[in-house]
């Protein structure tokens, strides 16, 4: 009884809900009972009071029983859970090592002790016991989460307790190794085309297309057998691979070899054929799969051709080969086809508004005039969007020229007056750029991004527009002024020509870019110039436009001063606190070329911003492109420049020598942006 009375027990009773409250219930009942048990007959009420006894004494046994059962019960719970505490420490199948402050072995469990070789560990310092395991706990001390290690050639999630000095090891091998074949086991899509097919055969004999046909797909089916991969012809000029994610790794690092052998075996046929690869990999749905592999090939077409593009899913791309110059491949059709198709956007808008990128060139505004007479000759309104700032002198001397062309004046326009009157209906064309990160007006890229014409002659990078209405990107082109000449055969008659000053100006653009027609001038080039001199091009006004303030011309010579060459490179930094204007740089990278033995040439300098402008320049058989796109720039395969934020002209020099030594002159042929 004293027990049942114990505080123990009462807490027992009243702790729970529902005892407590049906032991209240049975006493208020059973006094009610008595009560009216009394008041009918005294001797009823003792009957009742007896019972109530009775039956409480038997509660109270009950009760007490319960106590004690409930008692056994915990204790022996308690016991099951320390033992299973115990157990698991002893036999789970992860090992655990507890350690004091100064990184000493204070207990391991049996599983872990089996990869000490049962040795004695207790009490001796990890680094004594396996230096590596130590180098791992310092490491990984403050790891919020498991991490996969590897130790004794085995992989291992690796987890540190740094607050309790415990560490936990957990044998992920097999895992590891599921994980690893299921990824060499994805599936790879990849898109072949032969860039100039159709050009070559034209003129080709039967015969001679054939045996040609057959030995481009013969090579491919040989390098397909040989990697283990899957190729099917779905054209004379396209194929479809399909192989699995190992095979594709081995073709990474081979630089896929597959684009030199065709290109050098079909020159020696004198029918040279390059390739373009888009590879997708990392998608289970198959229709992801094959629509990035064709945007892959897209872009490896629009950054020239001869090179592959492997990118998956959110991931950047990885490019193979560009290691030549394009080869002009443009034909006059598709220039027709291009022409008709902006003549026809250009009648369904209201208005258009023409922009090259910041710092403007004369290619760049060289084609905003161009631009702006093609939509004057179908009738429609269009406004050049210029930014007074950070003009060089030409564009200054080209600025105050356009101020004796009234109608030209007229439109030329702010960023900012440009956004007012833009409309839904408006035409917006980007010309000699298409990153919205150098355009002049992000903002009105914004807002007329799907009413959008691209015109640009460099390669195109992973920055793109997603849904442009028009693209005309033409790396074989000298630049951005040659394109929009060859649309005028094709713009109504009735329409003016081109004036003197925009004929003028576009022709400096293309005199430019080509340094005075040696680099990048093909046939289509004099021709587009022989069309600009006999709308009036003059030559003394070029000669006007080209020349420099003797700051400039001080500036860059200051630059020259500063090179260094080494290995056919030529490396000018400029003072880490002094301002260079992008051009000067530009043109001090150009004159580097003339030095014999200079094959490449990078000029490193302060821009305006607070901005470390790297431009680079190369005689072709070097491909600074790549170089550039490492350091998240672009540009042509001999022609390119980055801008980078955040960093001194030494770190920037310190990164580019680095990638130098990485890439050298003959072994340009690989960029991850």
């Amino acid at each position: 009884m004293q027990k049942f009375f114990s505080r123990e027990a009462w807490l027992f009773y009243f702790k729970h809900p529902a005892v407590r409250w049906n032991v209240c219930y049975l006493l208020l009942l059973t006094i009610i009972s008595l009560c009216f048990a009394f008041i009918f007959n005294w001797l009823v009420g003792i009957v009742v009071l007896v019972i109530a006894l009775v039956g409480g004494l038997a509660s109270v046994k009950q009760l007490r029983r319960l106590v004690i059962d409930a008692n056994e019960y915990l204790n022996h719970l308690l016991y099951q859970i320390k033992q299973g505490q115990q157990e698991a420490l002893l036999e789970m199948p992860m090992g655990m090592i507890i350690l004091n402050r100064q990184h000493a072995v204070e207990w391991i469990n049996p599983y872990m002790a089996r990869y000490f070789s049962l040795k004695r560990v207790v009490g001796k310092p990890l680094a004594e016991v396996d230096q590596e395991l130590a180098q791992l706990v310092l490491q990984h001390a403050d790891d919020q989460k498991a991490q996969v290690v590897s130790w004794q050639g085995r992989q291992f999630e690796f987890l540190v307790q740094n607050k309790n000095h415990v560490v936990y090891l957990m044998d992920v091998t097999k895992y590891e190794q599921i994980s690893k074949q299921f990824k060499r086991e994805q599936i790879f899509l990849g898109n072949i085309y032969l860039d100039n097919y159709d050009e070559l055969i034209q003129g080709m004999s039967d015969s001679a297309v054939s045996n040609l046909h057959n030995y481009v797909t013969s090579e491919i089916n040989k390098w397909a057998t040989a990697n283990h991969l899957l190729m099917k012809i779905i054209d004379d000029d396209n194929y479809l691979i399909i192989g699995h994610e190992a095979s594709l790794q081995a073709l990474e690092k081979k630089k896929f070899k597959i684009l030199d052998v065709i290109r050098e075996n079909t020159s020696q046929r004198n029918s040279p054929v390059t390739l373009s690869v888009g590879i997708a990999y990392g998608e289970s749905d198959l229709v992801r799969l094959a629509d990035t592999a064709q945007n892959n090939l897209d872009l490896a077409l629009g950054r020239g051709g001869d090179q592959v593009v492997v990118r998956s899913k959110d991931k950047p791309a990885r490019f193979y080969g560009g290691k030549t110059n394009p080869m002009e491949k443009r034909t006059r059709v598709r220039a027709r086809m291009i022409s008709q198709a902006l003549r026809e956007l250009i009648s369904q808008a209201d208005q258009l508004f023409v922009m090259g990128h910041k710092n403007p060139d004369m290619d760049s505004l060289g084609a905003c005039l161009g631009i702006r007479r093609i939509a004057e000759m179908n009738g429609k309104e269009c406004w050049i969007v210029v930014d007074d700032e950070h003009q060089h002198s030409d564009i200054r001397r080209l600025m105050r020229e356009i101020d004796n062309y009234h109608g030209i004046k007229d439109h030329v326009i702010s960023p900012e007056a440009a956004i007012n009157k833009s409309t839904s209906n408006s035409l917006l064309v980007m010309v000699d750029h298409a990153k919205e990160s150098i355009t002049i007006s992000p903002a009105l890229f914004e807002k007329l991004q799907n009413r959008l014409v691209i015109i640009d002659h460099h390669r195109r990078g992973e920055e793109f527009p997603e849904n442009p209405l028009l693209v005309y990107i033409e790396p074989y082109a000298s630049s951005t002024c040659e394109l929009i000449t060859e649309m005028f055969e094709y713009q109504p008659r009735e329409g003016k020509g081109l004036n003197k000053l925009e004929a003028t100006t576009m022709l400096t653009g293309i005199q430019i870019d080509t340094k005075s027609f040696t680099k990048s001038a093909g046939t289509r080039t004099f021709d587009a110039a022989s069309y600009l001199r006999s709308a009036g091009a003059d030559g003394m006004m070029i000669q006007a436009f080209m020349k420099e303030d003797s700051h400039s011309f001080m500036e860059r010579n200051h630059l020259l001063a500063r090179a260094e060459i080494s290995n056919s490179v030529a490396i000018c930094a400029g003072e880490e606190d002094r301002y260079y204007d992008s051009v000067t740089a530009a043109q001090a990278a150009d004159m580097l070329l003339q030095i014999a033995g200079v094959d490449a040439s990078f000029v490193i300098t302060l821009r305006s911003g607070n901005v470390i402008g790297v431009s680079a320049r190369s005689m072709g058989d070097f491909n600074v492109q790549v170089i550039m796109e490492k350091m998240g720039g672009g540009g042509h395969l001999a022609n390119a420049a980055t801008q980078i934020s955040g960093q001194t002209i030494a770190q920037v020099k310190e990164t580019l020598l680095g990638l130098l030594k990485q890439d050298p002159v003959d072994e340009t042929e690989e960029t991850e942006e």
